[in-house]
């Protein structure tokens, strides 16, 4: 494959502390796989509630009673409510409405703030430190999932959630100070996500070169008679919507390739999102890739020299042949240091 490593979202995903509900395994060995979305998750055991303070506080029915300082997209908020308070429900309000796309619930980027409404302390957040995290949101708690789901980019969340939305199944988090019946508070920024396809206006391509349909959800390339390019093509197919892949990023895609000598497909990666650092690709891909943008699908013709010039067991290529690749760029950020 392109990649020379993969496991995108493993190591963010690990870094994220209280609201992933599954454990994090261990780090796995650098690998020609495609890239993990999540996790391996176990559901809570379920932990039968006990006495907590909460239960004597009459919880509110809005989010009136919680200030925000810094409450513009970007900021770090400081997060003030009259404690000890409880909400009755998870209540969800968009301070900022965002102009990005809509997060791919797999991938969700963001920054975040979160206070107990017990206590009015803050007990978990990312703000600051320069590094996102990023979550599927099949493993967050309830009312976590609840706030971002169909969320845009660009959106500032305020959500207040009861302990049953939190961490009441899970008997609370002794570390984090939150008891059983805690409400939460939680100011989020989402920053980012990893596309589900192609976006922008198609883009007729030039005159002779392999044609893409779809079928089944992916494309489909055919080639053209005669003798491969003896240069490197690419051809954007659909405008994008996003910032521009630079040298230093890492890439989520997903990608399907042709043999020229055979007309055969050689790689078919639609099946799930593959990802790593442009910098660790073919140098077809270091090339053609660069300077393309988020959400443009990417006809790639690449002579040997681009590609696998002594051949390759996998994917299967012989030294000499032309491959032909579609590629969809999904995501693209510059790793952090």
């Amino acid at each position: 494959m392109p990649f020379a490593f993969s496991r995108l979202a493993q190591a963010a995903a690990c870094a994220v502390t209280l609201l992933i509900l599954a454990a994090c395994g261990q780090s796995a060995e650098p690998s020609a796989s495609p890239t993990d979305a999540s996790p391996s998750a176990t559901a809570s055991e379920s932990a039968s509630p006990s006495a907590s303070a909460t239960a004597t506080i009459k919880p509110s029915t809005s989010l009136d009673g919680i200030t925000l300082k810094n409450a513009a997209f970007g900021k770090k908020p400081t997060i003030k409510v009259d404690a000890p308070w409880a909400i009755d429900k998870t209540r969800v309000k968009v301070m900022t409405e965002g102009k990005g796309a809509v997060v791919n619930p797999e991938y969700v980027f963001a920054y975040y703030q979160g206070v107990n409404g017990r206590t009015g302390k803050v007990f978990d957040g990312n703000f600051g430190t320069g590094q996102s995290a990023v979550f599927n949101l099949d493993q967050v708690v309830a009312g976590f999932k609840t706030a971002l789901t169909g969320k845009k980019v660009g959106s500032r969340i305020l959500v207040a959630m009861p302990g049953s939305d939190g961490y009441d199944s899970s008997g609370g988090s002794a570390d984090a100070g939150i008891e059983v019946g805690d409400s939460l508070i939680f100011v989020i920024d989402i920053v980012d996500t990893v596309l589900t396809g192609p976006t922008g206006k198609a883009i007729t391509p030039a005159a002779g070169l392999p044609t893409v349909t779809e079928k089944d959800g992916k494309p489909v390339i055919t080639l053209p008679q005669g003798d491969p390019p003896t240069k490197l093509i690419a051809q954007p197919l659909t405008a994008g919507t996003g910032n521009k892949v630079t040298a230093d990023d890492i890439i989520a895609v997903n990608y399907i390739a042709v043999s020229w000598k055979t007309g055969k497909v050689i790689e078919d990666k639609y099946s799930a999102i593959d990802g790593g650092a442009l910098s660790g690709t073919i140098p077809g891909w270091q090339k053609g890739l660069l300077g393309k943008r988020v959400g443009q699908r990417v006809l790639l013709v690449l002579p040997p020299e681009y590609n696998y010039p002594q051949g390759s067991n996998s994917p299967p290529v012989e030294a000499g042949d032309t491959l032909v690749y579609v590629v969809d760029i999904l995501y693209a950020a510059t790793q952090a240091a």
